[in-house]
């Protein structure tokens, strides 16, 4: 009975992937047929989860890195008991559907992270890894295993071949992230044909080439080979594991099994009425979920309930005999930051000299550090250039899972997708850092984490062109602009030191993502005594210097250009020109305020206005109106050192005001 009850179970799975992709004539049936034993292993034996509680802070995270297959998930969502209805599964690609075409979090209780672009969903599960295994090592007491679970992931051949994954594959294997358990669906189908035509390595023994535990399925339809593969995984407490299953595209078609015309199609109507027929269904019937199965499946997932009320216990003993840790980790759960984490935090003087917002970012995060222990992050190899270097703290390594510094190698797109599944878990702060010319090799990462609302922070150093010797390679142009256009994010390029520890602060009370723009050459530090409070920061852009009269011009500049304008301020007040200079480090923040305030800053009748950055000028037309200008670059930069570049790009106070005097009409 029970091996009839799981046949029929699987079978359904299957044709309501062929139901629904068909219905909605777009998407990709083969792989959910494929795996649909795999599926039902899953959510009937394997993982820990509560449908009535899917945040429950103990569940194990599923990951479908190979985000395509999601009639997959949503399937088991539906029948285990998720807020899912029938409907919804009719509604699959449809407007407005919880069915997206990929999945999304935020859609859907029971989805975990927003996939799709493959690779990124692998990374992500090494992010739930690290944060699990430093939640363990942090709160995780003799007696108390508060957070033992496990991050379950499938990953298709394009997964495996994105080089994201091997970034990921790599450093999950050097860090001893046993709770990773992947799945590998070994099914042999691109959408070009066999994967032969582009890939024919060995997977498993690549795997154990990066310090995985491997194992080989025969046949992903043999549930009891899985289901002891399962548990040999999780007897491997030190390597992570990967799991590959053989698996037949569209399985139970009879005319599309293990083709690749079963992947990112409909297999057609004939063709479903011949997989029902093939399958025990009535071919005339859409949609079919017989009775038993679904009382099947709802009793599986109601198993979670008991698993959560056993894990509450076990947490209410913990608030008694940890009461400070216990309400430690409560409140950053929350999304709240602890009382006074902002206290006595650095504060620049001129006098301290010139100092980089890249040093400036560094002292702030070595002095937070302590107020918030779960701010944890590190860079691609750069923390001594990119200032990240908690110095009161170890390393996050195989033999330290409660280190607090991460070294991600050289591994900028791993980096980015690691960092999205460290901001997935509730209470983790995390961050990573490199040089801004990189954020190309990060730009997916960091827009799914705008399109999921995340709260990564994403560290950018050395700007622009004023970085000097490197050169052309290393000098960023298009970048700000690139990243400005990424809706949900939030750009911040301070000013000075003190700028500096304003964006830091915007970034850490953020609820979504935010990029962190710095320098590598020393800035001068702005004299609070004369010019406005960089709290202004907090608004966007703010008037740092203004003039007696009326302005008869508006000098606008991010980052280290807003010396420059300043210093410009002072040539044309010795002109009898009135100026009032406005710091705008955050596009997105000064959007987010309303229009008495930006009247405020930009009143709509001063209409000359020059915006000065070393970057593109791109989208900068927005603030100076077709009345001013924009001194930006158009071209990439040169190598040679700092100062002397930006004076050959037109980043000299004699530039900025010829540009503002032309502006004027000559004046």
């Amino acid at each position: 009975m029970k091996e009839d009850i799981a046949e029929l179970s699987i079978n359904t799975v299957r044709v309501l992937a062929a139901d629904a992709v068909q219905k909605a004539n777009s998407g990709h049936p083969g792989t959910p047929m494929a795996l649909a034993p795999l599926g039902h292993l899953l959510w009937t034996e394997s993982m820990n989860y509560n449908p009535d509680n899917p945040d429950w802070p103990a569940r194990d995270r599923f990951v479908l890195s190979c985000g395509h297959a999601c009639m997959l998930q949503y399937s088991f969502l539906y029948l285990t008991g998720y807020a899912l209805t029938l409907e919804d599964i009719k509604n699959f690609r449809q407007l407005h559907s919880k069915t997206a075409g990929h999945p999304e979090r935020g859609l859907l209780e029971g989805i975990e992270v927003t996939t799709g672009p493959l690779g990124q969903g692998f990374a992500n599960g090494v992010g739930m890894c690290i944060s699990q295994q430093y939640l363990a090592s942090r709160y995780n007491k003799p007696d108390y295993d508060l957070f033992d679970y496990y991050i379950y992931a499938i990953c298709s051949d394009g997964d495996i071949m994105e080089g994201i994954s091997s970034e990921s594959a790599s450093l999950a294997g050097h860090l001893g992230l046993g709770h990773l358990i992947y799945f590998y669906d070994n099914n042999h189908i691109t959408i070009e044909g066999e994967t032969d035509l582009a890939f024919n390595e060995d997977v498993g023994k690549r795997f154990e080439a990066y310090d995985w535990h491997v194992q080989t399925i025969a046949d992903v339809k043999d549930l009891e080979a899985l289901s002891k593969a399962v548990e040999n995984a999780k007897k491997e407490n030190v390597k992570p594991s990967l799991i590959i299953v053989r698996s037949h595209i569209a399985y139970g078609s009879p005319n599309k099994i293990d083709t690749k015309e079963a992947h990112g199609s409909a297999l057609g109507e004939d063709e479903v009425k011949l997989v029902k027929q093939e399958l025990g269904f009535d071919p005339d019937k859409y949609f079919e979920v017989p009775e038993a199965v679904l009382d099947y499946y709802q009793k599986a997932g109601k198993k979670g309930q008991q698993a959560e009320d056993e894990w509450n216990k076990l947490y209410n003993s913990y608030k008694k005999k940890y009461p400070d840790l216990a309400e430690e980790y409560e409140l950053l759960r929350k999304g709240e930051l602890p009382e006074g984490w902002d206290e006595g935090l650095p504060n620049f003087k001129p006098d301290d000299g010139g100092m980089a917002t890249r040093k400036a970012s560094g002292t702030f995060l070595n002095k937070v550090a302590e107020k918030i222990p779960t701010l944890i992050g590190g860079a691609a190899d750069l923390a001594p250039s990119t200032g990240t270097l908690l110095k009161e703290y170890s390393s996050f390594s195989k033999k330290d899972h409660g280190g607090r510094n991460f070294h991600f190698g050289i591994r900028e797109h791993a980096m980015g997708g690691i960092v999205n599944g460290m901001a997935l878990t509730k209470g983790i702060r995390p961050f990573g850092a490199t040089f801004l010319i990189f954020s190309d090799y990060m730009r997916p990462a960091v827009r799914l984490a705008a399109i999921m609302e995340i709260p990564s922070i994403f560290v950018y150093t050395h700007d622009s062109i004023g970085l000097g010797e490197d050169g052309t390679t290393h000098q960023p142009i298009e970048h700000l602009i690139s990243l400005r256009a990424i809706p949900n994010l939030t750009v911040i390029r301070p000013a000075d030191a003190n700028e500096t520890v304003e964006a830091w602060k915007a970034a850490l009370a953020a609820k979504g993502p935010s990029a962190l723009i710095f320098t590598r050459q020393k800035l001068p530090i702005i004299d609070a005594s004369i010019y406005s409070s960089t709290e202004g920061l907090q608004k966007g852009a703010y008037i740092i210097s203004d003039c007696e009269e009326k302005p008869e011009i508006i000098l606008i500049a991010s980052g280290s250009e807003v010396q420059l304008v300043l210093e410009a301020q002072k040539v044309l007040k010795k002109k009898k020109i009135q100026v009032r200079v406005v710091s705008m480090p955050s596009w997105e923040l000064f959007e987010a305020q309303d229009d008495s305030y930006k009247q405020d800053i930009f009143p709509t009748q001063i209409r000359k206005r020059l915006a000065v950055e070393a970057g593109s000028p791109i989208g900068w037309q927005k603030y100076v109106t077709e009345d001013g200008g924009v001194i930006g670059i158009n071209q990439f930069g040169a190598s040679g050192p700092g100062k002397e570049v930006l004076a050959e790009y037109g980043f000299s106070i004699d530039n900025v005001v010829e540009k503002a005097k032309e502006i004027l009409g000559g004046k």
